[in-house]
């Protein structure tokens, strides 16, 4: 096959850091090129380079693309080439139409008047071509994520796209979006329309790629072929990390201590329409040493129910009762429930867990300042102290407590969340999707560090969308499906198959009724 792009030997260094060290890259005419790596490998740095984020003469190597040398002094030189990128944080305005940000800075346009006409027949055609049934009138914030992503396509799509570049495009989707955009980039790739995907999710690479490229530590370890051998989870997984990763979940005893909370008769309702249910007589328990899973499909109120238990963060007129050690507790408020021993990562890290332009110092210590604090002045010293402490025991991969989270990668800045909620002495750590959007190595240090909580007799609630974590992570797994605990499994009984089978009885008994 005829190569479309090959980047050579590209080295890229900040001050400090070689953030790419002689890495190669081939990428087929026509094929779905996957690249694979842990958090901070380079994989993000090496398609700014590609793109011209970073432009020529900030790197060293040669980008040949069609046949010629690039280089791009911008993202628009790389844009008029037909290199498209989709970001992870998608770039969509919210307030906007479909058709206007489909067309934003790309405006079909007739002597400076704007020509609604065709951009809103040209739309109609672009959506059609994702699988889109909406409007192009539709505003974007409308719009679940997983159409959302299928707008980032379909602008790319607006732009005469030859090279299409999607970084981490199901991280935020649910399975049926998952699937529907991985039929999609095989349609597109029928078109002609070349792709990489970069993804932590191996069975969704396999499942698409034609190629894989591994990166660790800003190095090319390996390109594999998938139509001249099998690519295995396992393979690339030893490629990644550099070591044989045979058990992706590391083994704990099941121990089981006294009862800490319980929830009983838990109700919420929307916050914006007071007429509708989110929970719905909710009971649950965790015990000392136990990590508690909730499984369910995207929608079923996981979310929901963690954040009303946590501070009535969500929600309106809730009722029922929070128990700590056999004693009603109040957790109206976030720092009544921090001082009731909760404590809630939440899912999204980046908007709601972290500051991203402090340090990793300010944010370790933001939920208990009294903790670093004298006569109500933060005492600096003992703040660097406390900060250091869990940057070594948490392994957060960072020269300096001092450098600004939105600088880690994404193992890393969870790390950073998790400091911050047991640097405040929690009880009950409710953690809601821990390991989204970071890679295998990365998830087995978060493994560890609930194992390890567990053995200090912490109680762990779990959220997660993947039950293959929840069943080699729990101890327990309540199922969750439209605002009810619909059900409840031991470790041992658990299955992927049973959690869903409960899902599906109680979808068809509510049908029923």
């Amino acid at each position: 096959m005829t190569s479309l792009l090959e980047m050579r030997s590209i080295t890229k260094e900040f001050p400090g850091v070689k953030a790419l060290d002689n890495v190669n890259l081939t990428v087929a005419e026509g094929e779905i090129h996957a690249i694979c790596g842990e958090n901070g490998a380079g994989k993000s740095t090496l398609m700014k380079v590609l793109s011209g984020v970073y432009p020529a003469g900030t790197y060293d190597g040669e980008i040949h693309y069609d046949g010629k040398l690039a280089e791009f002094s911008n993202i628009s030189d790389s844009e008029e080439r037909g290199i498209i990128i989709i970001h992870q944080e998608l770039a969509l305005v919210p307030l906007l139409s479909i058709a206007e940000n489909i067309y934003l800075g790309n405006e079909r346009a007739s002597r400076g008047v704007l020509d609604w006409r065709e951009t809103f027949h040209r739309t109609e055609g672009l959506l059609e071509k994702v699988g889109l049934k909406e409007a192009p009138s539709t505003i974007i914030d409308s719009l679940g994520v997983g159409k959302q992503q299928l707008v980032e396509i379909a602008k790319a799509l607006s732009k005469d796209v030859r090279l299409l570049i999607l970084d981490e495009p199901t991280a935020a989707l649910s399975e049926h979006d998952s699937q529907a955009l991985l039929d999609l980039m095989l349609e597109l790739k029928q078109q002609g329309v070349t792709q990489i995907i970069i993804s932590h999710k191996l069975n969704e690479v396999r499942r698409v790629a034609d190629s894989v490229t591994v990166i660790r530590d800003g190095s090319t370890v390996s390109t594999m072929d998938a139509h001249a051998e099998e690519i295995t989870e396992d393979r690339i997984v030893r490629d990644m990390v550099g070591r044989d990763m045979s058990d992706r979940y590391p083994p704990r005893p099941h121990r089981a201590g006294e009862m800490i909370m319980e929830v009983q008769d838990w109700n919420v309702w929307h916050p914006d329409h007071g007429d509708r249910q989110v929970i719905r007589k909710a009971n649950f328990n965790v015990r000392a040493g136990e990590v508690v899973g909730i499984a369910g499909l995207m929608g079923a109120g996981r979310t929901e129910l963690a954040m009303s238990i946590f501070g009535e963060s969500y929600g309106k007129n809730i009722s029922g009762t929070v128990k700590m050690h056999g004693k009603e507790v109040d957790t109206s408020d976030v720092g009544k429930a921090i001082a009731a021993g909760l404590a809630y990562v939440t899912e999204d890290r980046k908007s709601l867990g972290l500051i991203l332009e402090e340090t990793i110092q300010k944010n370790i210590t933001l939920a208990n300042l009294p903790g670093v604090s004298k006569n109500g002045i933060i005492a600096e010293g003992e703040e660097t102290r406390v900060s250091e402490e869990y940057r070594q025991a948490m392994n957060i991969r960072t020269p300096s407590v001092f450098q600004k989270v939105m600088n880690l990668s994404g193992g890393n800045q969870q790390k950073v969340v998790l400091s911050k909620w047991l640097f405040s002495g929690p009880e009950v750590l409710i953690l809601d999707e821990p390991t989204r959007g970071i890679d295998v190595g990365a998830k087995f240090e978060i493994y560890n560090i609930i194992n390890d909580l567990s053995e200090q007799g912490k109680g762990v609630v779990m959220i997660s969308s993947e039950m293959p974590e929840l069943l080699g992570m729990c101890d327990r797994i309540y199922v969750m499906n439209e605002g009810a605990l619909v059900g409840e499994l031991t470790a041992a009984e658990a299955s992927q198959e049973k959690i869903m089978s409960m899902i599906v009885t109680d979808v068809v008994a509510d049908a029923a009724e």
